[in-house]
This record gives structure tokens, C-alpha cells and sequence, in this order.
């Protein structure tokens, strides 16, 4: 693998915020334009629009937008909810593969999190795009007063603390761009990130900021974003010399003045900024493509079945963007090719088509992706949760077995309910959302005790018998621990009218990336409709299969992103 390296390009990127947009070159492939198109009004929406909403915003026609949306969903980037467009956790798997490449965020991250719980403060990771600075990384304290910032977020350069220090780098032609995006955009209003604010101050300003920068080695912003925000910000540098990124603590007025926050935080930022770059001084991975991922095949099938409402030329090229990852993080148009398993002509158009849009830089016969790639959907994404990862595989779970779904986790002796998902009949199971009950009398709540450690299981339960709530619940300790060793071995629980009479429960759990269960899910249903048998005959393969696809999910979602599970 080439040594880390900020990204250099064969041309100047275009600016981060509002300008005109060249004509695409010939050998463009226009899907893939407006397929993009769609993604970034969508992610600007916050995750969610309309498909007449998305008409309007990107000009398309309608019928253009509907095979763009159906095209998205088959993909699982998108999720069709009526007449909307939602954006899907595997969409993350682009902002993914940029974030591996990069390797910032792997090999930094923890640096960044471990500043933040020893300052009590919000710590990011930012690198330039453009004329703005964007973020790859966020460890925010979770307060009533937090910061609302997301990985992928973009930032005019100026309104922020790593700004500076970035523009320390800055070609004259990055400058002429940034000079223009301000007259085109005197509000900042192509920052969606950031609230609309006239310029009041003159391009002399952030000019005199970026030699003091440069002198100081280290930036301040003293509420250049909104009122009340303050952020201190030094350069992580490469081996090299050049900034790889820029590590920032983030406070509020409350908190810190701005000069408080300089004397106080400066030397403990500079030591965890020397503390990153002797990790960066560390070799990194080195990786080939490897095998094909037949991604021809599943494209040309899904063409086949779905006909024209499939735009196979977008399909392909935004899966070009998952062949970058760790250890792949410049490519040759070859290497392209057989990771994807396209045709070097197929690649070769999509990989114009990306550089033509930003997303993808030049340099020599290598191609890397750039951060603009968190542009498609990774900051709405990032602050997503368990409950609404798993929300609609439980509401197609309930579908296909027409009962009673949930999602809940563990917390002490109880279980939380977070989500619940009921069939609309008259008579039906409908536990409140935020429900707690006893863990040891539901099928959820045995199945993540049963994959407690001995110890832990038994100070949760306890010494002593609990409270029976039916004729049927088992409540001594040593019964219970021979029912969730079953669990564990069984990979499931199954409760018969133990917590209320009439009611059957079946659960399975839902694992991490590191096969640690953090939730479960089930299936309740009326003693009348399904006997124990057949819970397990009918209803656990489905289960087990939703179990799946949550986790599927989980594991893109959380790859450098955190998902709260409550």
C-alpha cells in the first residue's frame, strides 16, 4: 500500500459549497449523474423526501426519479415507505469503503474518543474537501446541551477552527474557488450542516486567520458557527509533513471562555496530536482487490427481472466506490475492474463519471476516492439507532408471519421494549415502546441473560426465587439456569404463558461486530394460533432470518459510526 498521504489530484477539486457545474465529458454516464443527484437531495433532506419532493429538487422527470428510486432500493440503499424515499444503513457501505482507504478514523479514532472522556468534551476529526472541511470522525458527550455535528458533515472552511490550518495548504486555485463560492453564496446556504448567516466579515479576515494559523500551529474558532459554540483545533501531520487531518475540541460558552479553552486544553490537545502522529509513523495494511464480486452477474439479473424499472449503469457505478477499502487505498483502473468484476470499459466511464463529479481524484494511473463520497447519505445515516435500523425488518417480519414483532434490550433484570411492530387485528399483542419487564419470564430476556458470562447472569437474577406471573412461570434460580443454558446452546428462547396467559413468545438475538448480543427480537402470539411446535417449525426461521438482516445492517451502520441501542 502507497504510504499515508493526503490526497494530491491531477486537477483542483470543485468547491465544497454552491457553483456552476461543468459540462460532464462525453464518455459520462448519465445515471449515474442523476443517480447521484437523487442520493445528495436526499441526504440534505435529512434521509427522507418524496418522490414528488425529489422531482422538484433535482428537475427530473418523475419517471426518471421512480427507476432511480427502484434501482436504489434493490440495492437496499433506499427503502420505498409509500410515497417516500428513506435512506437505508447499506448505503453506508460507500462512506465505508472512503473511510477504510483513508484509514484516518481506524488508526486515530481511538485517540480521538480517549481525549474526549479524559476532557469531558466533544472531540472530531476533520480533512479538508474542497474550499470546507469535512468530518471523519465524532466523539461527542452526550449532554441535554451536545453537539448536533456528524461524520460526513461539510463545513465552509471559514466558520470553523480546523478551517485554517487546512487552508494552509491551499493552492491558489482552491483560493480563487473560495473567493467565488463566497460571492455566489453570501449566506452559506449550501452547507446544510451549518445555520445561514451573512458574511460580515471580509475574505482579508480568514486570510489573516490562516497566517496566524500557520505561525500559531494551532486555530480557534470563537463562535463563528452559531453563538455559544467554541472549538480548539492542531494538525495531525503525516510523517511527511503535510496535514493528514485535523483533530478539534469542541466546547460551549457554559463550559469554557475561548481563552479558557486555550490555556486550559492546548497542551493536552498537542499531546494527543503527538500521540496520533506516532501512530501514524506505524506501517499500515496492505491489500489487493481480490476476488471478483460479481457484482456483473447480480446486476445483469436484477436488469432481467425488473426490466427498465432497473438502471443497471447506476447500480454499477456506485458499487465501483466499494472497491476501495482497507489496504485499497489507490487503484489502478485494472484493479477496478476486478474487484467489481466490470468490464474495464464499464469501470473506466464510471470512474470518469465519478471524477468528473468529485468523488473519485487522479493521480498517475491511480484513482482514490475522496471525502466527498460522505456526501451520499453517511451523515443522516450516522446518527441512526438500533430501534430504526431495525424498525422496517420487523414491520416486514410481521408481514410474513401476521403476528406481533419486537425489539428489545436488556437493562438490568428488566427488558426495554424499543420497538414493536403489531398485525392491525382487533385482538392483537401491543406492548407500549419504552415498556420494561422481568427478563427472566419473556423469550427475549432469557435469550440475552443466556449469554451473559455465569457470574453476571446470576447477580442479575439473584439468590432467591422471583415472583411468579402466571401458574406457569418458572422463578427458581437453579430452573431458570437450566432454561437459558438451553437458550445458549439453542440460540433461541421460547416463554409458554409465563409472562401472561395466553400469550406464546419466541426470540432470537441480535449480535454486534463482535457476536456480542446487544438486543433481541421476537414473536408473540395467541396460545390459540400456534402451538410451542410450531412457533419453532413456522416462526423461527423467520425470526432468525430478520435476526439477519438487522444485524447485516448493525455491522455496516457501526463500522465507524456509534448506534445507540436505546
Amino acid at each position: 500500500m502507497t504510504p499515508l498521504t493526503p490526497i494530491t489530484t491531477s486537477r483542483t477539486p470543485p468547491p465544497a459549497g454552491p457553483a456552476p457545474t461543468p459540462a460532464p465529458p462525453p464518455e459520462a454516464v448519465a445515471p449515474l449523474v442523476r443517480g447521484i443527484a437523487v442520493l445528495r437531495r436526499l441526504t440534505d433532506a435529512g434521509g427522507t423526501a418524496s418522490l414528488s419532493e425529489l422531482e422538484r429538487a433535482t428537475g427530473l422527470a418523475r419517471s426518471t426519479v421512480d427507476r432511480i428510486a427502484a434501482t436504489l432500493a434493490r440495492m437496499g440503499y433506499v427503502r420505498l415507505d409509500g410515497r417516500d424515499a428513506v435512506l437505508a444503513p447499506r448505503l453506508m457501505e460507500l462512506g465505508n469503503a472512503y473511510l477504510a482507504a483513508l484509514r484516518l478514523p481506524a488508526l486515530l479514532g481511538g485517540h480521538a474518543d480517549a481525549v474526549a472522556d479524559a476532557l469531558d468534551e466533544s472531540v472530531s476529526l476533520a480533512v479538508p474537501d474542497g474550499d470546507g472541511i469535512r468530518f471523519i470522525h465524532q466523539a461527542t458527550r452526550r449532554r441535554a446541551l451536545s453537539l448536533s455535528f456528524r461524520i460526513g458533515d461539510l463545513l465552509p472552511a471559514e466558520r470553523t477552527a480546523p478551517g485554517p490550518l487546512l487552508a494552509t495548504e491551499w493552492t491558489p486555485e482552491v483560493w480563487r474557488r473560495w473567493h467565488d463560492r463566497r460571492a455566489a453564496d453570501p449566506q452559506d446556504r449550501g452547507f446544510p450542516a451549518v445555520p445561514p448567516r451573512p458574511h460580515t466579515a471580509p475574505d482579508a479576515v480568514f486570510a489573516a486567520a490562516v497566517e496566524r494559523a500557520r505561525a500559531d500551529g494551532w486555530a480557534l474558532d470563537d463562535q463563528l458557527i452559531e453563538p455559544g459554540l467554541i472549538a480548539l483545533s492542531a494538525p495531525v501531520r503525516t510523517p511527511g509533513g503535510r496535514i493528514a487531518c485535523v483533530a478539534s475540541v469542541v466546547s460551549h460558552t457554559s463550559r469554557h471562555s475561548a481563552d479558557s479553552l486555550r490555556g486550559t486544553l492546548l497542551p493536552r490537545l498537542r499531546a494527543a496530536v503527538a500521540a496520533m502522529e506516532r501512530t501514524l509513523d506505524a506501517p499500515g495494511p496492505s491489500g489487493a482487490p481480490g476476488a471478483p464480486s460479481g457484482l456483473a452477474g447480480w446486476t445483469g439479473a436484477s436488469k432481467q427481472e425488473l426490466g427498465r424499472e432497473f438502471v443497471e449503469s447506476l447500480a454499477r457505478g456506485l458499487t465501483v466506490i466499494t472497491a476501495f477499502g482497507d489496504g485499497r487505498d489507490e487503484l489502478t483502473l485494472t484493479a477496478v475492474a476486478e474487484a467489481t468484476g466490470l468490464a474495464r470499459a464499464t469501470a473506466r466511464r464510471a470512474l470518469i463519471t465519478l471524477d468528473h463529479l468529485g468523488y473519485v481524484t487522479t493521480r498517475d494511473r491511480g484513482f482514490r476516492l475522496t471525502p466527498r463520497v460522505l456526501a451520499l447519505g453517511f451523515p443522516p445515516l450516522s446518527r441512526t439507532t438500533l430501534t430504526r435500523v431495525a424498525r422496517p425488518h420487523l414491520a416486514e417480519l410481521t408481514r410474513r408471519v401476521q403476528d406481533s414483532a419486537a425489539l428489545a434490550v436488556l437493562t438490568g433484570d428488566e427488558v426495554q421494549y424499543t420497538a414493536w411492530v403489531t398485525t392491525g387485528r382487533i385482538m392483537d399483542v401491543d406492548i407500549a415502546v419504552g415498556s420494561r419487564l422481568p427478563a427472566y419470564a419473556t423469550s427475549v430476556g432469557r435469550v440475552l441473560l443466556a449469554a451473559l458470562p455465569p457470574a453476571e447472569r446470576a447477580a442479575r437474577l439473584g439468590p432467591f426465587a422471583r415472583d411468579p406471573l402466571t401458574s406457569r412461570t418458572v422463578t427458581g434460580p437453579a430452573d431458570l439456569a437450566v432454561l437459558l443454558d438451553r437458550a445458549r446452546a439453542d440460540g433461541y428462547a421460547l416463554v409458554d404463558e409465563e409472562l401472561e396467559e395466553g400469550l406464546r413468545s419466541i426470540a432470537v438475538p441480535v449480535r454486534d461486530r463482535d457476536g456480542t448480543p446487544v438486543a433481541a427480537v421476537n414473536v408473540t402470539v395467541h396460545s390459540s394460533r400456534r402451538t410451542p411446535e410450531a412457533c419453532v417449525a413456522d416462526v423461527l426461521p423467520e425470526l432468525r432470518a430478520t435476526a439477519a438482516a438487522i444485524e447485516a445492517d448493525l455491522h455496516i451502520a457501526t463500522r465507524f459510526a456509534r448506534v445507540p441501542t436505546l
